[in-house]
Order: C-alpha cells, then structure tokens, then sequence
C-alpha cells in the first residue's frame, strides 16, 4: 500500500467520524474565527484582560469537540447530544427551561433525549458558569487563576454558540433528508460539506467581525429558543444550495449564506458574554 493511499483512507475514515450526530458545527478555525469575531465586539466596559484574549477565546472554542475523541468514550458519550437539538422530535411541545424536565418530556414522547440532543441546555448552563466566574472575579480582579477561568467558560460557551448557527444542528434531518419512495437518504455528507466551509474559504474573524458590536440580553433563555428556531428555519436553504453543488464549488449565494451564519454566530457569542458580565454584578454570593 502506497503512502498515497494510507493518507486517502484516513482523510475517508476522518470524513465518516464526522458524520452521524457527533458531527462538528464548523471545524476548529471556523470556531476559532467566530469566537475571535466576538471578542472584537466587545464594548469597553468588559474587562481589558478578556477583550484582550481572542486568541485564547479561538483555541477554547472548538474544546468540546476535543471531548467528543473516540477513545474518550465516558465524556464523548455524555458530550456529544449537547452540540445539537433535533426539533421535530418534540412534536411542537414547549421546550422545558430544564435539562432534566426536558429529558422527562421526551420520555414521555417515547423519544431517546440522547438522540433528540440538548443544546439550549448547555448553552444556558455554560452562561450560567461564566456568570459565576465574572462574579468572582468582580470581588478579586487581581487574581489571575480567575481570570483564566472566566476565558475557559467563555470560550466553551462560544462553541456551543457556534453550533447553534449551524442549522444542520437542529433537526433530524442533519446528513442527509429520507427519500420517501427509495427510502434513502439523499444528500448524504451536506453536513461536513457546511462544517469545512469557513475555514476552506477563507472566512476571516475580520470580515465576520464587522458591523458587530456586543448588546445586553434581558431574557437569556427566550433569546437562545429564538436563536435556535431562526437556525431551524434555514434547514430547507441548506439543502437548496446543497442540491445546486453550491458547498462543493463556492457561489456568491453560498459564500453569503455562510458568512452570514458566521456572523450570527459572533452576535450570539458577544451577546452572551456580554449579558454574562453584566448580570454578574448583581449575582448573589455562592454559598
């Protein structure tokens, strides 16, 4: 077997681990290029040591999908249904503002919650872990274990962010759609096809970065469900540019579609730290 033919077999068998629900919402550089887009928003009332941290914030990104390693198999397990939400699958009922409440209710609809995934989930619980951390650093802003902590929360809040954008991470249909009459899926691979485009493309932190500047958000929990299901509504485009070729060779349509998921990706991420710093003055002590 040729050298040539080692590498063609594990670029394939790279591209098979990305398929199915363990699929990555952009690869790394995307992440990074978002989260480094967010940081650039970011008005001057947060503190210097975080706006000042964007390549810090680019590597910490893509972190949970380091988690989601074949050979970690207790935390890939536990990890990988927080990265998407398959909508249909809770057949129009009112998503619970809880983990657990959400995971009795799809009990209840006779749904696998592993399957269905958690993602509105671990975004409110990493905002609320980043809350804390900036509370903690208000009363010691000295400390710099501290701030690296509130970096570390802020950079896995991002990825999570990022995923949200990715409307493939919001339905079932996130590979592939069935064809009724042949029963196969048709499209297969869309999905990794959408994940590589920034960073195959050249989507730059600046040019999703402009225009953009960090807003407060009052009800955290309504604006991650609006985030979502603006995600959802896009599902049918991806497909529709999909079957033009649109993701295998750029188009101008393509290249914008992306560039503005990218770009709604950095507005949720900066709103998200920013609304965590501002509401971390007003948290109570822990304990």
């Amino acid at each position: 077997m040729t050298h040539k033919t080692v590498l063609a077999l594990a670029l394939l068998t790279a591209s098979v681990l990305l398929l199915g629900h363990v699929a990555y919402a952009w690869w790394s550089e995307g992440h990074g290029a978002v989260a480094e887009a967010a940081t650039a928003s970011l008005p001057d009332d947060m503190p210097r040591f975080f706006r000042t941290a964007a390549k810090a914030l680019y590597h910490l990104s893509a972190e949970p999908d380091r988690w989601k390693n074949p050979q970690a198999k207790h935390l890939r397990a536990a990890e990988a249904p927080d990265h998407f939400i398959d909508l249909e699958d809770y057949q129009g009922r009112e998503l619970p503002a809880d983990r657990y409440k959400a995971i009795a209710l799809l009990q209840e609809l006779k749904v696998k919650p592993e399957v269905v995934g958690f993602l509105p989930y671990a975004l409110m619980e990493n905002y609320d872990r980043l809350t804390v951390a900036f509370s903690d650093y208000r009363k010691d802003k000295d400390n710099p274990i501290i701030q690296h902590k509130c970096i570390v929360y802020a950079g896995i809040l991002a990825h999570y962010t990022g995923d949200c954008v990715m409307p493939l991470h919001t339905t079932r249909d996130f590979d592939g759609r069935l064809d009724p009459e042949s029963g196969k899926k048709l499209q297969k691979g869309i999905h990794a096809k959408i994940d590589a485009f920034p960073e195959r493309h050249g989507l730059t932190a600046e040019e999703i970065s402009r225009g953009i500047k960090a807003r407060p958000i009052e009800d955290v929990w309504k604006h991650v469900l609006e985030r979502i299901n603006e995600s959802h509504a896009l599902v049918g485009k991806c497909y529709d540019i999909d079957r033009e070729g649109g993701f295998d060779k750029p188009t101008k349509e393509s290249r914008a579609f992306i560039l503005e998921r990218c770009r709604a990706g950095a507005q949720f991420t900066a709103d998200l730290w920013y609304s965590a710093w501002l509401r971390s003055e007003k948290l109570p002590p822990h304990w």
